[in-house]
């Protein structure tokens, strides 16, 4: 006989529940890296709104009679043995672009035109992957923008002080001019020496390439899993670099203390996090034109944002920081505004709208 495990057992029960959708059941993809932080904070938010919620590892099917929050779109893939009858279904679409060159995107994509009847709410991220989930026939109301946010009081600005202990802490030089980027990269969950190109890394690479000629110390801080074929790339270019994969994801606000310029590279992304993570910890941002970045990042205001592929755009972002204080000191007073305008707690009436018609909301706040 198969020992259940009790948070398992707990899920099969809640279908025959005489109370079916009185909770949330979150899947997790069983890493703990952003998508674990981007649940934890939701449970959070749940809990400010009365309502309660399980959290469950992978499952291999869905459960009828319930509401459940999936961790991407993904499991579109096999949509028979999620979209079940009776189900309450709703999970984040953030990227993936059909007819960009992915099968994968494709398959979900398809599926949600086929299914989007059997779907319950969608959040999204930004308003042009709301225009393209739109185009499969969806109902328009439940589609949400909801931004990728941040928990405010994990990231602090930076000072000269906090800098220099990071760097202290992180074995960096001092005198380095040091560039992060703590996105995940790599296919799958091991070295990642197989890049995901929708991700940018040979973009990221290229960049790095062009400010190396003329940032005698030029230095890369690099976060998160599946890196190894940046690292490679760093390694061939000669150019000195720390990856650091901290345990707890909330601890991310330290290695931003480390950073003279944070970049994005990326080709499509939903979010990332990072946008609003480096504006919060006062660390200037520069960025491809992807994601929420292009509904948040209002040019030379709050950031700099540049056309996807332009690698000479990003160096010349780059190195305009890093010359220019004023400049600097301004992006960053008016990115931290944009900050403050995007944490869970300023995102509470979104997701009250969100989860109301998908979960009992007896008792929650109004």
């Amino acid at each position: 006989m198969v020992n259940l495990e009790p948070t398992t057992l707990r899920n099969i029960l809640a279908t025959f529940s005489t109370r079916p959708y009185k909770d949330i059941l979150f899947v997790t993809e069983g890493i703990k890296w952003v998508t674990s932080g981007e649940i934890d904070s939701l449970s959070e938010v749940l809990q400010s709104l009365g309502i309660s919620r399980r959290i469950s590892g992978p499952i291999l099917v869905g459960f009828p009679r319930q509401a459940i929050f999936y961790p991407s779109v993904y499991f579109l893939r096999h949509p028979r043995r999620y979209l079940l009858p009776k189900c309450r279904i709703a999970f984040p679409y953030y990227h993936g672009y059909p007819g960009s060159g992915k099968k994968l995107f494709d398959v979900c994509f398809n599926n949600l035109k086929k299914y989007h009847h059997k779907i319950t709410r969608i959040q999204t991220s930004n308003s042009y992957m709301k225009n393209i989930i739109l185009e499969s026939g969806i109902d328009a109301e439940k589609v949400f923008l909801i931004p990728i946010a941040i928990k405010g009081e994990c990231f602090s600005i930076q000072s000269p002080l906090l800098k220099e202990q990071a760097r202290k802490a992180f074995d960096i030089p001092q005198s380095a001019v040091v560039i992060g980027s703590f996105q995940k990269d790599g296919e799958g969950w091991n070295e990642g020496l197989n890049p995901k190109m929708v991700k940018g890394p040979d973009i990221f690479l290229k960049t790095i390439s062009i400010l190396k000629a003329s940032i005698p110390e030029l230095f890369v801080l690099l976060a998160g899993p599946a890196r190894g074929y940046v690292k490679k790339g760093l390694e061939e270019l000669a150019v000195p670099y720390k990856h650091v994969f901290l345990e707890d994801y909330m601890k991310i606000g330290s290695l931003y203390h480390c950073l003279d310029v944070y970049m994005v590279t990326s080709r499509q992304e939903g979010g990332p996090k990072s946008v609003l993570e480096s504006m919060a910890s006062g660390v200037p941002l520069v960025t491809t034109r992807v994601g929420q970045a292009m509904d948040l990042v209002k040019n030379e205001q709050n950031g700099i944002i540049v056309d996807i592929e332009d690698t000479q755009a990003l160096a010349f972002a780059c190195e305009k920081f890093l010359n220019d204080g004023q400049f600097r000191h301004n992006m960053i007073t008016n990115a931290g505004e944009t900050a403050k305008a995007n944490t869970y707690n300023a995102h509470i009436p979104l997701w009250r709208d969100f989860f109301e018609g998908f979960v009992d909301m007896k008792g929650a706040e109004k």
